[in-house]
């Protein structure tokens, strides 16, 4: 992991950028209207600029000019198109979000938007190559099948981030510290020989951590601005994209820690939270007979605040959540030995998180509590 260096400096700069970038961004949307008006479903009690989507996307530009200056980087970004791919992917996902910020898009038209952006990263060859499978084995993927798997990669990772992005801070923090993780597991795998140094998959990582870590001095409760679908489809589709080159071109050699038996369930930790999140949405609105894409106030961080738990409380606790989950990828791989643990600490968690969050456990305390004022005026 001798090339860190490189890859925390255009991290820094990809901070201090958005960072810089955070006023006029807010300065401009505050201008042209391009706020969040409050509302019953919202937590937020004032209208708050969007632009930090716009911030956070020039300090990734930015930062990614300043990398081709950095000889090691340089050999990364110019070795094939995919670096490229990643960039154009990332302005088309921001147009459909900035436009759905605007004016709220149909489910349809907004998933159109988002599979178009995977297919740019297809085409430049952003994508996973093949999927190893726990008792399974490799499995190459054709050409026939490799497009539906990137769409989905996308759609999945995309509206996993945007979900979560309820709170002050919430998203922002749980992509920088998964990016955060996964850079650094990508230069492991590097380090041991099983990735090219040549591989983007840190280089997307260490820049998505840095403008992240930028946008939360404004957007920590209370938030003088938010980033918008626009700012958190970008995430999702920037996590979506490195983890693919990471974790779907895993040789099949390998055999170091228990995440290679199946490198691709790394994403299924290190965003566990917001992907857990998005399932129980889609399960819990499908059985209500709503869409998928209608908002409501049941999500995670929804369910700690009416256990108690303050705005900037509940974030940090989301945030240990993830730190707890992306440490189960990290230290396997540089001690082991702990591997025999990994399953069984897989099972606590999951066993912590249907206590706490499961709908019958919600339903016993709400009948000692006080009715939700929100939840009222939302029945009637």
């Amino acid at each position: 992991m001798g090339n860190i260096a490189s890859y925390v400096l255009v991290m820094l700069v990809g901070a201090a950028v958005t960072l810089v970038a955070n006023r006029p961004a807010r300065t401009i949307s505050l201008r042209i209207g391009y706020t969040a008006q409050p509302d019953v479903r919202k937590v937020h009690k004032k209208v708050t600029p969007y632009g930090g989507g716009a911030a956070m996307l020039v300090g990734f530009c930015v930062a990614l000019v300043v990398a081709t200056t950095v000889p090691v980087l340089r050999t990364v970004i110019t070795s094939s198109h995919e670096m490229m791919g990643v960039l154009l992917a990332t302005g088309v996902i921001f147009v459909v979000g900035v436009l759905d910020d605007f004016r709220e898009m149909s489910a349809p038209a907004k998933v159109a938007g988002q599979f178009l952006a995977a297919s740019v990263l297809y085409f430049s060859g952003a994508t996973m190559y093949q999927l190893k499978l726990p008792f399974a084995g490799f499995v190459v993927l054709g050409p026939s099948i490799l497009p539906v798997i990137t769409a989905v990669w996308v759609f999945a990772l995309s509206n996993a981030v945007n979900l979560i992005d309820g709170l002050d801070g919430l998203a922002g923090g749980i992509v920088a510290i998964a990016s955060g993780t996964l850079c650094v597991y990508g230069l492991r795998l590097e380090d041991l020989g099983l990735l090219p140094v040549t591989n983007v998959g840190p280089l997307i990582a260490a820049l998505t951590c840095g403008i992240c870590l930028g946008f939360l001095r404004d957007n920590f409760h209370p938030a003088k601005l938010f980033m918008g679908d626009a700012g958190a489809l970008m995430l999702g589709l920037l996590m979506s994209a490195s983890t693919m080159v990471i974790g779907g071109r895993t040789p099949p050699a390998s055999g170091v820690t228990f995440f290679f038996f199946a490198p691709l369930l790394i994403p299924v930790f290190i965003l566990g939270v917001p992907l857990i999140d998005a399932v129980w949405a889609f399960v819990r609105r499908t059985v209500s007979g709503q869409g998928f894409h209608t908002p409501d106030k049941n999500h995670i961080h929804h369910r700690l605040m009416r256990l108690g738990h303050g705005h900037r409380r509940t974030v940090i606790i989301l945030w240990l959540w993830t730190a707890l989950l992306c440490g189960f990828v990290l230290f396997p791989m540089f001690e082991p030995g702990i591997n025999v643990f990994i399953p069984f600490g897989v099972a606590i968690l999951l066993i912590g998180l249907l206590t706490w969050f499961s709908p019958l456990r919600n339903r016993l305390v709400g009948r000692h509590e006080a009715p939700d004022p929100v939840e009222e005026r939302l029945q009637q």
